[in-house]
């Protein structure tokens, strides 16, 4: 039997951009204008004003873009994890081939599932006082050392590791590492911060930083996990997390005791420059030298003054001695004056009875001889001959009295030839 040959339908031929305009005018024919409702994933605001983002359900996800004409009329700020009703056009970006919604409007339809989660998971943490404010601790000034928890391929180790290295390279960083995406991510950051919690037990390091890069809902969704939460609550060293960007927020933020925007600024938080603390440190030592030097100087002045009105022994000594001399001085011109006026009394009245008899003169030449002799006896240096001697204390004062010494007290005993220091052994006063 001869075969029969059929004849095959000629395909045609497509450019790729012809295929995508063909696609995009088959979508428009068919769908537009749409009305679509999701949840709002990777939200991004761009500098030119136009918004994209993923729209999303259990199911699947859509890309979207809101130019900045129709993102100008929103009169609220969309965030990841809204729940959003969209008015667009469905078409094909060329330059991708991506099927994309331009959306003309948006308005909120309630909030997402997954930011309803993370609500209720946030007001039953707080609720028991995970997030109280009076529990939260002061990371360290100067950490002996600085644990890290996060990923070893993630930039924001990079980033953490060079910021910590350039402003204090002195303090070593202990790395326990984890996946910081996924479902199996929470239960593997428990673990490393377990292994720091050990470490700073035995006192080997005084702060944790727990921190990974931005990203969208899902990417950070490990971090609002309620397990890894109270893990963050138990922590025995002050935590500092540092998760996504600024306009990030999970729970993790919200149990540790201190949220930074960046990773970047989780390290810079724990990390007072080096430069900071040697400019401290030569502020004190400056202040410390000059309290030393005034110091010094109040005690130099004391010392003078002591010294002053100590005075030296040899002056006093000198001083004494010059009164020593001066009342004998003056005790040798009274006794000149006594005998001068005993002279004159004696010429008188020989004069007065120059014919009294030898014997009477005799008597008044012996009686002025005694007289002229208790005279002598009187200067105190013959006394001083004769084994006495002059007793004063250390102030100059004469002693004269038993009753004026007591046991101990040094006096000084003037001698004909010089002077004793001399020290009670046997005082009679109190």
């Amino acid at each position: 039997m001869p075969e029969l040959l059929t004849p095959v339908a000629t395909l045609r031929i497509w450019q790729v951009g012809a295929l995508c305009r063909a696609i995009a005018d088959a979508l428009d024919t068919r769908f537009n204008p749409v009305a679509v409702r999701g949840e709002i994933s990777g939200f991004s605001r761009a500098a030119s004003g136009h918004c994209y983002f993923t729209l999303r359900d259990e199911a699947a996800q859509l890309r979207c873009a809101m130019f900045r004409r129709a993102a100008s009329l929103l009169d609220f700020s969309p965030g990841d994890g809204e729940l959003v009703e969209l008015r667009g056009r469905l078409g094909i970006y060329e330059a991708r081939g991506d099927l994309q919604l331009i959306v003309e409007s948006m308005t909120r339809a309630g909030q997402g599932a997954w930011f309803e989660q993370f609500l209720r998971l946030k007001g039953r943490l707080e609720a028991e006082g995970l997030f109280d404010p009076a529990r939260k601790r002061k990371p360290p000034l100067m950490p002996r050392a600085i644990g890290v928890v996060t990923s070893l391929g993630a930039a924001a180790l990079h980033d953490v590791v060079t910021t910590l290295q350039r402003r204090v390279p002195n303090i070593p960083v202990l790395i326990a590492p984890a996946p910081v995406q996924g479902s199996s991510a929470p239960a593997a950051i428990v673990a490393a911060l377990q292994q720091l919690y050990g470490l700073a037990q035995r006192g080997r390091l005084d702060v944790i930083l727990l921190v990974r890069g931005g990203g969208s809902l899902e990417d950070l969704w490990a971090f609002n996990d309620e397990v890894l939460a109270r893990a963050v609550f138990q922590s025995p060293v002050p935590l500092v997390s540092g998760v996504g960007h600024e306009t990030d927020f999970t729970i993790v933020d919200f149990v540790a005791d201190l949220r930074a925007p960046t990773p970047t600024a989780a390290a810079e938080l724990v990390a007072e420059p080096r430069a900071v603390w040697m400019g401290a440190l030569e502020l004190l030592h400056g202040r410390l030298q000059d309290g030393v030097s005034a110091r010094l100087d109040r005690c130099h002045q004391q010392l003078d003054l002591a010294v002053s009105r100590l005075g030296r022994p040899s002056a006093r000594l000198a001083r004494q001695r010059l009164e020593l001399s001066t009342r004998a001085q003056r005790l040798r011109h009274a006794v000149t004056q006594v005998h001068a006026r005993l002279l004159r009394d004696l010429t008188t009245f020989e004069s007065a009875l120059p014919r009294a008899g030898s014997r009477g003169l005799e008597v008044q030449a012996q009686r002025l001889e005694r007289v002229s002799l208790r005279l002598q006896l009187l200067d105190p240096r013959l006394v001083l001959q004769r084994g006495y001697a002059w007793l004063s204390d250390l102030h100059g004062r004469a002693v004269t009295r038993a009753d004026q010494t007591h046991a101990g007290q040094a006096l000084q005993a003037t001698l004909a030839d010089g002077k004793v220091d001399l020290t009670v052994s046997n005082g009679c006063g109190n």
